[in-house]
């Protein structure tokens, strides 16, 4: 029979950077004992994002970080909404290129993640934040 479950995942975050939230998704997935279902996370902000990237190499990330730091540079001038800091806005451009929701099926009670995928909290702010993931399991 078809069940559904509803968890908040809150991360502190440092600062800018990438947080690796697989862990504690894999286990609410494991706590709900379903064998076959879809996990559907939402972040519930707009300086921040969600991705599922390589978790081998810590080097992409940095990459993509400099990517990133090139395409929506902080105090670029631009940007007219600054209110809370040089990064502000180019924290709302990051949010806009990548994304707040990811789905991931659930398949033999487990993520259906590959090898090297990795699900991440993107903090786009220089400053530390809480952050919260609304994650929706859906399953039996």
């Amino acid at each position: 029979m078809l069940a559904q479950r509803l968890h908040e995942v809150a991360i502190s975050t440092r600062g800018r950077g990438f947080y690796e939230i697989t862990g504690e998704v894999a286990a609410l997935v494991r706590a709900a004992g379903w064998q076959t279902g879809l996990a559907s996370l939402h972040l519930q902000h707009t300086s921040a994002s969600l991705l599922i990237q390589e978790n081998a190499d810590p080097e992409v990330r940095r990459d993509l970080e400099r990517f990133f730091a090139r395409l929506a540079p902080d105090g670029d001038s631009l940007f007219r909404h600054t209110c809370e800091g040089d990064d502000d806005m180019p924290a709302h451009v990051r949010t806009a290129l990548t994304a707040v929701n990811l789905s991931i099926p659930i398949a033999g009670g487990r993520l259906a993640l590959g090898t090297w995928q990795g699900i991440y909290l993107w903090e786009h702010r220089k400053a530390p934040h809480r952050r919260r993931i609304m994650v929706h399991l859906l399953g039996e």
